[in-house]
C-alpha cells in the first residue's frame, strides 16, 4: 500500500508517521523538503509521479481562494492513478457554522457562516466530484480544534499568555493530533466505498477556561484569573473573534462506530496529560 500525504504540516507529519508504522509506504509533500523519519519527502510541485503510484491519498492542505491546491496542481495525476482507491480530506467542523450551542452530527447539513468555511465546503464538494470520477472512496474528516505537543494550553500557561476567557454556554470541540493520525490511518485501512463524513473531535466539548485551568493544575501553578468574554474580546484579533462567534457541540459516536476505535485522548484531560508525558 502506497500513501501520499499532501502536506507534511503539524497533522500531516503525524499521519505520515502513523501510516508508516502501520505498514504503508509513505511519501509526503512539502514546499521545501527536509528530513522526515520513515517517510520520503518530495516537493509539492513535483508530487505527480508519487500520486500516480499511490493507492491512498491524504490531503491536509488548506483551501486557497481558487480551490484546493492539490486538485489545482495534480488533478491530472489523480485521474491517471490506476491504483488509487481511497482519498482522505481534512476539512473543518466550521462548515456547520454557528448553532447556538446545539449539537451537530455526521448527518447534519452544513451551513457555513465564515468565508474560510465556505471555501472548505466548496473544496469538499470538489473532492466528492474528483473521487466519484476516479471511482475512489472518500472520507471527509471534519476536524475540531487541533492541539498536541507544542500547541496546547500547556504552552500558553508556560509562556504566561494563557487567559481563562469565560463566555457562559460556549464550548469548543477539540482533537489531539495523535487521534487525527489514528482515525485517518484506520479509515485508510478499511475497505470503504462512496463518500463518508467523519468527525474528528473528542468526547467532551469544553469551555476555554476549563482547559486552561487543567493545564495550570498539571504544571502546578495557579491558573490565570477568569476574564469575561466581553472584556477579553476587545484585545482579540479578527481571526480569534471569528472562532468565538460560533458555538456548536460536535458529536462523534457514528464516527467512532464506523472506525471501530476509541480515542487515545477522549477528553482534553487525557490529551494534556499525554503531552506532559512527552506525547
Amino acid at each position: 500500500m502506497r500513501m501520499v500525504v499532501a502536506g507534511l504540516g503539524y497533522s500531516g507529519a503525524a499521519i505520515a508517521a502513523e501510516a508508516a508504522a502501520a505498514g504503508f509506504t509513505v511519501t509526503g509533500t512539502a514546499r521545501e523538503p527536509g528530513a522526515a523519519a520513515a517517510v520520503s519527502v518530495v516537493r509539492f510541485a513535483e508530487a505527480g509521479p508519487a500520486i500516480e503510484a499511490a493507492t491512498h491519498l491524504v490531503v491536509t492542505a488548506g483551501p486557497e481562494e481558487a480551490g484546493c491546491p492539490v486538485l489545482l496542481a495534480h488533478a491530472a495525476a489523480i485521474a491517471r492513478a490506476p491504483g488509487l482507491r481511497w482519498i482522505g480530506y481534512l476539512s473543518t467542523t466550521g462548515v456547520y457554522g454557528d448553532r447556538g450551542g446545539a449539537e451537530v452530527d455526521e448527518t447534519t447539513p452544513p451551513a457555513p457562516g465564515q468565508a474560510r468555511s465556505v471555501h472548505r465546503l466548496r473544496v469538499e464538494e470538489a473532492w466528492r466530484a474528483a473521487a466519484a470520477a476516479r471511482g475512489a472512496a472518500l472520507d471527509l474528516f471534519r476536524t475540531g480544534g487541533i492541539y498536541g505537543p507544542g500547541r496546547s494550553a500547556l504552552d500558553d500557561v508556560r509562556r504566561g499568555t494563557a487567559r481563562r476567557v469565560v463566555k457562559p454556554g460556549h464550548a469548543f470541540s477539540r482533537i489531539h493530533r495523535d487521534d487525527i493520525a489514528l482515525a485517518v490511518v484506520t479509515a485508510a485501512r478499511q475497505q470503504s466505498h462512496g463518500a463518508r463524513v467523519l468527525h474528528l473531535v473528542d468526547d467532551e466539548p469544553a469551555p476555554n477556561a476549563d482547559v486552561v485551568a487543567e493545564a495550570a493544575r498539571l504544571l502546578g501553578v495557579a491558573p490565570p484569573p477568569e476574564v469575561p468574554f466581553e472584556q477579553a474580546s476587545q484585545a482579540m484579533s479578527p481571526m480569534a473573534l471569528s472562532f468565538w462567534a460560533e458555538n456548536r457541540r460536535v458529536a462523534n459516536a457514528a464516527t467512532k462506530a464506523a472506525l471501530g476505535i476509541a480515542w487515545r485522548c477522549p477528553t482534553y484531560r487525557e490529551g494534556l496529560a499525554r503531552i506532559m508525558a512527552g506525547g
